[in-house]
């Protein structure tokens, strides 16, 4: 294991952000924190390769080649830049590990290779602690369980992992328990490179490269029961092969980008709804060597609304850093990579918790051999929970960040928690009994933290009263976290009378039409239903 402080190389760009921030002029900051070195920490990540926080705030990510045994590393780096080698790869244990590393609830990390094991060397799914425990979960055997996984699987509400893989006999989904209980789920239209994102509704999203109608990619859903849903086709004139992962914005939508297709054949920037409307929000131009093209890696959204990602070529040649509203309009290119200190920024970026986004390149630098970079665009600091976005009251929500120790409060909506602060960018609350659907704020004197993405509290139905009655009959409807109800259910038939006396307590009548059946309360956090039914007479 090699602990080693980086020779830092910085290679600041000073630009001005224009009419996006007004006549104000903003400092953008371009570090080279890393340059890959093959023999010892690796080399060379593919895309589209992501990167993961974890709870003491490093970044954790892999190399796809190189190490000792030249089949790639796991790495631990702080966001400062002393880079720890927590794993070399060497074949048996898996090779060539291209999708990165996600962060599960249990504080490990989890990846998969693309080929090595001890059996059919078709890659594996591992786990490794933030100490560089490492523990092989499941060989693929290329079967019908597929193989050659291409992204790490992400963990669902449900604790389970959920995965996608891509072999000679066809691409598959599956999930796997964090013990290594091994479940394929079914085929794939194509290899998807970004993996999987949940949704709000509780499904995973994804894309895949190729398949559809026209056999160049996908956006699809995924249900916890294995439920796959080919929602949209993707095709060259909108913008084809989305390769980076998608992200989940406030505003419902999924963004992400097309490696190439588009108006100018050099791929585009989209926003697709989950029911699968399409918006192109931008077209890069393939024209010349001169011009942005090629985005792999996918987006990130930061605190001032605009989408951040990079293209693998332009410009110099070498690859660009650009930013773009949402809508479409305000395209800037931030930050042009010069190969010296990092060319072809194909894997994803990714923004930490403390504004700044970090990412790879997969080569440039010193040894030409890739390099690990940030650049702070003057983005606000955040927090965010792990994993789960929706929860009853009294789950144990984790949450990332910054400066916890400092922290004065937190609040659900508008309901005040109790946290317990384990590190400066850690702590674990129970979502409180006040607790509403709406953004969690970690207060802080330095300036309080916000969650990018609403955190939904889920109701709960303990009791009504009383159990049985005719049509019109009025029923009390206790349990917890009613505030914002839209709607109560008799079955399938909603109650046209209802008042939310409380957050505890609902006061209906049974509407007409109804049956003997479940209730159901529906708020902006979720559905309730009740364990027992009531019985119409």
């Amino acid at each position: 294991m090699t602990n080693i402080r980086i020779r830092a190389c910085h290679c600041v760009v000073a630009l001005l952000a224009l009419a996006f921030f007004g006549a104000k002029a903003q400092a953008q900051t371009y570090t080279d924190l890393f340059d890959l070195d093959n023999d010892v920490h690796g080399c060379c990540p593919s895309y589209p390769s992501q990167l993961a926080q974890g709870r003491d705030g490093n970044l954790y990510g892999v190399t796809t080649s190189g190490g000792p045994h030249s089949d790639g590393t796991v790495f631990r780096m702080t966001p400062a830049g002393v880079v720890t080698v927590l794993h070399s790869f060497s074949g048996t244990d898996g090779s060539l590990p291209m999708g990165g590393l996600s962060l599960g609830m249990d504080g490990n990390f989890y990846g998969t290779t693309f080929e090595g094991g001890p059996v059919c060397c078709r890659g594996v799914i591992f786990k490794i602690t933030p100490a560089g425990t490492y523990t092989m979960l499941y060989n693929f055997l290329g079967g019908t369980d597929g193989g050659g996984p291409l992204a790490p699987p992400v963990q669902g509400p449900d604790g389970n992992l959920y995965g996608t893989a891509s072999s000679s006999s066809g691409a598959t989904i599956y999930k796997i328990t964090t013990a290594g209980v091994f479940t394929p789920l079914g085929p794939l239209p194509g290899a998807s490179y970004g993996g999987l994102v949940l949704g709000n509704d509780g499904k995973f999203y994804g894309t895949t490269e190729r398949g559809g109608t026209v056999g160049q990619g996908t956006f699809f859903s995924l249900t916890t029961a294995g439920v796959l849903t080919v929602i949209y086709s993707f095709h060259d004139a909108t913008g084809d092969f989305p390769i980076g992962p998608l992200m989940l914005s406030a505003d419902g939508f999924f963004y992400g980008t097309g490696a190439a297709g588009g108006a100018m054949s050099g791929g585009v920037v989209f926003k697709i709804s989950p029911a699968g409307v399409y918006t192109k929000l931008h077209d890069f131009d393939s024209s010349g060597a001169s011009l942005a093209k090629a985005p792999y890696g996918g987006v990130v959204q930061g605190s001032d609304g605009f989408l951040y990602g990079t293209t693998s070529t332009g410009s110099s040649g070498n690859g660009t850093i650009f930013k773009i509203k949402p809508n479409g309009t305000s395209f800037l290119i931030m930050h042009t990579f010069d190969g010296t200190h990092g060319a072809e920024p194909a894997p994803a970026p990714f923004l930490h918790t403390n504004g700044k986004i970090y990412g790879l390149t997969t080569t440039g630098g010193a040894h030409n051999q890739g390099v690990v970079y940030s650049f702070d665009a003057g983005l606000k600091p955040f927090a965010v929970p792990v994993v789960r976005r929706s929860a009853k009251v009294g789950s144990v929500i984790e949450m990332l960040g910054q400066n916890f120790k400092t922290s004065t409060g937190i609040m659900f909506g508008t309901g005040a928690g109790t946290e317990t602060v384990v590190s400066n960018n850690y702590m674990t609350v129970p979502v409180p009994s006040s607790a509403t659907t709406g953004l969690i704020t970690v207060l802080e004197p330095s300036g309080n933290l916000l969650t990018p993405l609403k955190f939904k509290v889920t109701p709960t139905i303990t009791s009504f009263s009383p159990t049985s009655g005719p049509v019109g009959t009025q029923v009390v409807v206790k349990g917890m976290s009613f505030t914002g109800a839209t709607a109560v259910k008799f079955g399938t038939v909603s109650a046209t009378v209802f008042t939310v006396n409380s957050n505890t307590q609902i006061t209906t009548e049974v509407p007409s039409g109804a049956a003997t059946g479940k209730i159901q309360v529906v708020t902006p956090g979720g559905a309730a239903i009740s364990t027992t039914n009531f019985t119409v007479n």
